[in-house]
């Protein structure tokens, strides 16, 4: 829907203003801290809203706003949302609010907590916008400094070395980013006499003008930064203790938008910018998404740290989004994004459950609990259902991205599609035991004094299970909008590549006769 209203910089510029407002305010106030916070994320969630109805599906980007930045330079303030995009902006825009509500008990420098949680807001909004590779690098680089001082200023135990590790982790993939991007606009200039960083010229440009040799170089450097982010199996070993010590807001973010990031730009940049080197490394990709699944799911069981089981089991739910992407087929494509989608509501409620059960007992160890459903009925019923939407039940959200993913890749790979597959049964072995050993059993000690969820609390885990029980039984909506871009990286990857998506890859027959081929 064509509008002078730049809805897409009204989105990043928003939280930045609470940020400032919260700035200004009083110390000695938490109150009104809390409260400009809260409106602000709100505020946020309403232009994401807006976005989302007045959205029209079909594919491309729409709502482009262009302003030059650094004109020598070619680097411009540029901004686009398609369907792959629009539905991560609108993820954002719902778990800040929710975040912010969940941590309405903290006190200690609240100010200071707020801020940085508007700040990260804004540049997430960023990341998930921008159209230009530099724009794109600030915005990826800044999630970076929010993200530390709130493992570092609100986190628990090991908080210093956890942070630490964050940092050095994906700073240093964002620096091969940097080399990347950078020789990638030289190699342009040289080739064509223009300096631009922007994503479509560059895009049309790449597959044909870039030695086979540079493109694979390029595509390692972009993947070093997109593959810490993700996290892919080897480069997972910060997210465990990120996790572990984050506060829960930082969980909720981090579980839920910050791993999205390395996907997306697999997605947005990997595979249109080297659609060739996409297509010869992809059984790389396959390979290490598919050990992730599995080693991300054996190391769960494992854990006696309840909140490190849920750490390691995103290492798992990432790794079928990126086994979905490099598949290259649409439903495979269809199935990573869409899990993108589920693994932010489902594993946010589950950090949000666990926060609930912290602020109760101060421990996330598996032993500490025991009997909590007879004495937390509806926190009981809760994680249950968290549990369920997260190893994929029918009925849940989780259920569709697997399904999708699982079949995208079975089309072409199918070792790693019936690999992949046991992942999903090792899920539900830890997830259910965890259940189990926490709320089964007569309660004893401090448990059995536990007091069930509060209003407040109900109210930031309800949207989030109630949006993936939703996604789960009716996706179509969502999967109308994903869709025709899924589709456009596909033949983007197949104009610039000797690869050829299959020409059907499987039929369905209506109750009228009619077979509908989907590809």
């Amino acid at each position: 829907m064509p509008t002078d209203f730049p809805i897409l910089s009204a989105l990043i510029v928003t939280p930045i203003i609470g940020a400032l407002v919260v700035i200004a305010m009083p110390v000695r106030r938490p109150e009104y801290v809390r409260l400009a916070g809260f409106i602000f994320s709100f505020a946020t969630l309403a232009l994401a809203g807006w976005l989302l109805f007045h959205y029209e599906g079909g594919g491309g980007y729409q709502f482009v706003e262009r302003e030059q930045w650094l004109g020598d330079l070619g680097v411009q303030y540029k901004v686009g949302v398609d369907g792959i995009s629009l539905f991560m902006i609108v993820l954002n825009a719902l778990l800040f609010p929710i975040a912010l509500f969940a941590s309405a008990s903290i006190t200690e420098r609240a100010k200071s907590f707020f801020v940085w949680m508007l700040a990260l807001e804004a540049a997430l909004m960023g990341v998930f916008l921008a159209l230009d590779l530099i724009a794109f690098f600030v915005f990826f680089e800044f999630v970076l400094v929010p993200m530390y001082f709130l493992i570092l200023g609100w986190g628990h135990g090991r908080r210093n070395y956890a942070a630490l590790k964050f940092f050095i982790f994906t700073m240093a993939g964002s620096a091969f980013l940097l080399v990347g991007l950078l020789v990638l606009a030289f190699l342009h200039r040289d080739d064509t006499g223009i300096l631009t960083f922007d994503l479509g010229t560059l895009t049309a440009w790449a597959p044909d003008g870039l030695d086979p040799g540079a493109a694979k170089a390029l595509f390692f450097a972009f993947f070093a930064a997109f593959a810490v982010k993700v996290p892919l199996f080897p480069l997972h070993t910060w997210l465990p203790d990120a996790h572990t010590e984050a506060p829960t807001a930082g969980s909720v973010i981090l579980a839920g938008l910050l791993l999205k990031m390395g996907v997306y730009g697999f997605l947005r940049f990997s595979l249109p910018l080297f659609p060739q080197a996409s297509v010869d490394l992809a059984p790389v990709l396959l390979v290490l998404a598919t050990i992730g699944i599995i080693y991300g799911a054996i190391v769960a069981a494992m854990q006696p740290n309840v909140k490190r089981i849920v750490a390691y089991s995103s290492v798992a739910h990432m790794g079928f989004a990126v086994l979905g992407v490099f598949a290259l087929t649409t439903q495979g494509l269809d199935g990573g994004v869409f899990t993108m989608i589920s693994h932010g509501l489902t594993t946010s409620a589950l950090f949000l459950l666990l926060g609930m059960l912290y602020d109760r007992r101060h421990t996330y160890e598996v032993d500490a609990y025991r009997g909590l459903w007879k004495v937390m009925p509806v926190l009981g019923g809760l994680f249950c259902a968290a549990a369920f939407a997260s190893i994929g039940l029918p009925g849940f959200s989780g259920f569709i991205g697997e399904f999708l993913t699982l079949i995208g890749t079975f089309v072409l790979e199918k070792p790693y599609a019936i690999v992949a597959a046991i992942g999903v049964v090792l899920a539900a072995v830890y997830l259910l035991w965890v259940f189990q050993r926490t709320f089964m059993g007569r309660p004893t000690g401090e448990n059995a004094g536990m007091k069930d969820v509060s209003f407040r609390e109900l109210a930031c885990v309800v949207p989030l299970l109630g949006l993936s029980l939703f996604l789960g039984i009716y996706p179509k909506p969502v999967l109308d909008i994903i869709e025709p871009d899924v589709k456009e990286v596909i033949q983007q990857v197949e104009r610039g590549s000797d690869y050829k998506a299959p020409e059907s890859s499987f039929e369905i027959t209506s109750s009228d006769g009619t077979r509908e081929t989907h590809k």
